[in-house]
């Protein structure tokens, strides 16, 4: 590792020339906004803007549309004021329209900013990369929203802040409170951020703002405007503290002899959450004892494949602030990342061996017992993220015959990860690094087979030129994996790697090993912003022995991977369109040994029309796949090329009624190979303040030789294939209310149906021959039997033994649905009621009988769990 160490510093040092010989000042000439202090009573946030103290500074406007008309005079204008005093920033704003009836006044939940917005951008920091952004509806709906990195948004954001609006015959008005607590600033006398305001006006879909920020620039806070005339004020150290306490009861079907499945289950808890401004620049995040019962359920899938599903993060304590925690490893913005929450909190790793007549009561998810992180930027432009988390000593509970006796299912584990980076040359330079550690405490021989220790560290480079339009970055990340010889042996059977594979010539399983070690990185360069043309380079490598899941997320080692792309981009309204770009993209695929897997490209297509419709077109193409996967550990087989094409067409969303419509066909040229998608999503809009959707799905598709099972006889093993049918049917029903501002009701269900049909069984026999279908032999009927009593197959070959394998056809039918009332009662304090209801059922046939599963889901009893949750927010 410190081979490959000194090679990364060797590198960037050579880059350091060329990063001090391309300086550069991002911001371009702007414009400047002087506020006063409030030196009488302060203004009451009550949307009227009528107080003395707004007296004492002037309306500006001046706005300038960007879209869709970039440079040309808004539709309507729009001013606004800004004020302060020792504790708070006061924003006014007068939005003007000539037709006030016009106005679009919805409701939504906190952070559906739609209908008529004004915004205020503060980048309080004035570092030309962080933003904090206050929206506000003129239905009085508060969104809010952090830039990072001069253009990502994240809108987990949650500050406490308040605001009101009020109508009239000259438009409508918005009034705003903004507390320092919220913003994050550095101790001096005179204070200079940067500032954007902006306006929508919903029926001509048009954004104005204040400082126009060109469509097609590279960046968006380093575009801002100046907010002038702050002094004298200090940052605020907030102690905030938000207990919760939450009660729960589950019905579900109970279970003949099972004690653990008596039907009705009553529950408790109870936690608290926090934040500590730890100095001027740091907070400290924790949570002890967290629930996330009111959390929307992960949609149902079937994964038929190797590898593990990726989820994105819902509970709202990873959620928030995620972005500093982020290191992807193959690319900016790819899921291979050293740090995935979702590992904290999983389902635990064993499943306990039971007997016939035994039962197990096993929880669903390892218990968080507590977390913190510690996030913030200092003056000088350090960007720091630690994390601290400790996941409970798991058991599960096992009856026999009344007898019960626990064993352990997960061991108490440590996750820790500490990011940081520094901002050079004015913000365009970007040095930084992460590690990680994960620290299992295994005192069960049976859980040898983790890991005891997983660690990994990753330094990164980005630097930009040209007023931020160019880039060039640089990532390496190493890894490091400790535990009993049987965990180390575990990693290398494992999907990522494989090494047990007859044809994996540069990597063998050493079964004494009791370290495993990898590294991995990305060179990339490119053009996000200026003119019409985007485009970039990239390429990046993931070597056999490297290893993240502990705490983050890979799929694929042994991996060195080329691709590019260049766009082109028409920002500005002609003929029947309001924007169109193309793009080309291709890619290679190649492991360490030199072997190439894959090699594919696509072109694609989309624009916006004047009447805000849209449309999304393209075709790709990937040649011959070498999958080292497919045969879990046996040799790699090789696919032939496919082509797919897709299309999807939206309506304007601003409409009462909006729908989107789209398909895609992929379709092999060797084999027969295909796979059929149209989906569609239809949403209804009958008053202002609700939402109803419906977004069904259906696939069908169909794959040669795909992998069933590996048949070990005297030393040989035979490769199973099949052709499999699948059908897939899955609707997303979604009900929005907004009662109030602060009282919204939300509804999501989910059916879901997944039948697999496997016909043709066939052997491996050739695996790896070019001529695709020489790799298989496929058993005539006299060959194979079934029997249809047992369900299951009978292969009989002259002159070998014969073996049996169990009928593979399933169909799996799911529902899964959330109910949740939130308010948040007063600002940062909320109470949820949440009533999730599940049902599971499944079929010993692949026949897709569409009417006939949805019966037998009705059928299936449910699952139901009800819960009230009451949090409260105490500042200090």
């Amino acid at each position: 590792m410190l081979r490959e160490v000194r090679k990364i510093i060797l590198l960037i040092i050579l880059l350091i020339p060329f990063i001090i010989y391309s300086q550069n000042n991002s911001r371009t000439e702007n414009r400047i906004y002087k506020t006063e202090k409030v030196k009488t009573i302060a203004p009451r946030i009550d949307g009227l803007v009528n107080e003395p103290a707004w007296d004492i500074v002037e309306w500006q406007g001046d706005f300038t549309q960007y879209s869709p008309f970039e440079g040309k005079k808004p539709s309507q204008k729009t001013e606004f004021k800004i004020l302060y005093d020792d504790n708070n920033l006061y924003v006014a704003l007068r939005a003007f329209d000539s037709e006030p009836d016009k106005i679009e006044k919805r409701l939504s939940r906190k952070d559906n900013f739609e209908g008529d917005w004004v915004a205020i951008c503060i980048d309080s920091y004035d570092d030309d990369r962080t933003g904090f952004n206050f929206y506000l509806t003129a239905a009085g709906v508060k969104a809010d929203v952090l830039n990072t990195n001069d253009g990502n948004t994240d809108n987990t954001w949650d500050p406490v802040w308040y605001g009101k609006v009020s109508s009239d015959d000259e438009g409508w008005v918005a009034e705003m409170r903004i507390p320092f607590t919220q913003l994050r600033f550095a101790k001096t006398e005179q204070h200079v951020w940067g500032l954007e305001v902006m306006r929508r006006l919903f029926r001509e879909n048009e954004v104005s703002m204040w400082q126009l920020i060109p469509r097609d620039a590279s960046g968006w806070v380093s575009h801002w405007g100046t907010l002038e005339g702050i002094s004298d004020i200090n940052p605020k150290k907030e102690v905030e503290i938000i207990p919760y306490i939450m009660g729960s009861l589950e019905r579900r079907d109970p279970e003949q002899g099972n004690p653990y499945r008596t039907g009705t289950e009553w529950g408790y808890n109870a936690g608290v959450d926090g934040k500590i401004a730890v100095t001027n620049d740091l907070t400290l995040n924790f949570t002890v004892n967290p629930d996330f019962g009111q959390v929307e359920a992960d949609p149902s899938e079937v994964n038929l494949s190797a590898f593990e599903s990726f989820f994105r993060e819902k509970r709202p304590f990873f959620i928030e602030g995620n972005n500093i925690f982020s290191f992807s490893v193959t690319g900016m913005n790819s899921s291979t990342d050293l740090f995935y929450s979702r590992r904290l909190g999983r389902r635990p790793h064993y499943n306990p061996q039971v007997g016939d007549d035994e039962y197990t009561d096993s929880p669903e998810f390892t218990r968080i017992l507590g977390a913190f992180k510690l996030s913030g930027k200092t003056n000088n432009g350090w960007s720091i993220g630690v994390m601290e988390s400790i996941t409970n000593r798991e058991f599960a509970r096992i009856d026999s015959a009344g007898n019960e006796r626990k064993e352990v299912v997960e061991p108490l584990t440590n996750f820790f990860n500490i990011r940081l980076q520094k901002e050079l040359n004015n913000g365009n330079t970007l040095v930084g690094g992460m590690v990680t550690a994960t620290n299992r405490f295994i005192n069960d021989n049976y859980l040898k087979f983790l890991p005891d220790a997983a660690y990994t560290a990753g330094f990164d480079l980005l630097h930009y030129w040209n007023n931020r339009n160019y880039y060039i970055m640089v990532k390496t990340a190493f890894s490091d994996v400790q535990g009993d010889s049987v965990a180390i042996t575990d990693l290398q059977l494992a999907p990522a790697r494989y090494y047990q594979r007859p044809d994996m010539t540069h990597r063998t399983v050493d079964s004494s090993l009791r370290v495993l070690t990898g590294n991995g990185g990305t060179i990339g360069f490119g053009k996000s912003g200026g003119g019409h043309w985007r485009y970039g380079i990239t390429g990046w490598w993931m070597s056999p022995g490297m290893e993240i899941n502990d705490q983050g997320y890979m799929s694929r080692a042994d991996a060195i991977v080329q691709s590019g792309w260049i766009e082109y981009q028409i920002n500005e309204p002609f003929s029947v369109f309001r924007m169109m770009n193309f793009e080309f993209g291709e890619y290679s695929w190649s492991d360490f040994s030199g072997r190439l897997l894959n090699i594919g490209g696509d072109l694609s297509t989309y624009a916006e029309f004047i009447n805000n419709w849209s449309y999304n077109t393209g075709v790709s193409w990937s040649g011959n796949d070498v999958n080292r996967s497919q045969l879990r550990g046996g040799p790699s087989v090789v696919y032939g090329p496919t082509w797919n094409t897709w299309l999807s067409v939206n309506s304007d969303d601003r409409k009462k009624v909006m729908f989107s419509l789209g398909g895609s066909l992929l379709e092999g040229t060797v084999e027969t190979n295909y796979d059929r998608s149209i989906w569609c999503s239809v949403a209804y809009r009958p008053v202002r303040s609700m939402v109803i959707s419906i977004e069904p799905e259906y696939s069908n598709n169909y794959k040669s030789y795909y992998y069933v099972n590996s048949i070990k006889q005297d030393g040989n093993t035979t490769y199973l294939v099949a052709n499999l049918h699948r059908n897939i049917f899955s609707a997303d029903v979604r009900l929005e209310l907004a009662l109030t501002p602060d009282l919204s009701i939300q509804y999501w269900g989910q059916p879901f149906i997944f039948s697999a049909d496997y016909s043709n069984f066939a052997d491996v026999v050739d695996a790896g021959n070019l001529n695709i279908k020489d790799q298989f032999y496929i058993y005539p009927d006299s060959e194979i039997s079934y029997n249809k009593d047992d369900f299951i197959y009978i292969v009989d070959q002259p002159g070998q033994e014969s073996f049996t394998f169990d009928d593979p056809d399933f169909t799996v039918f799911e529902f899964r649905s959330n109910f949740v009332i939130r308010w948040e009662y007063i600002p940062g304090s909320t109470a949820y009621i949440v009533w999730s209801q599940g049902r599971d059922g499944n079929a010993p046939t692949g026949n897709f009988a569409f009417m006939d599963h949805v019966s037998n889901l009705a059928a299936v009893d449910p699952s139901n769990v009800f819960l009230v949750k009451l949090s409260y927010r105490l500042s200090m």
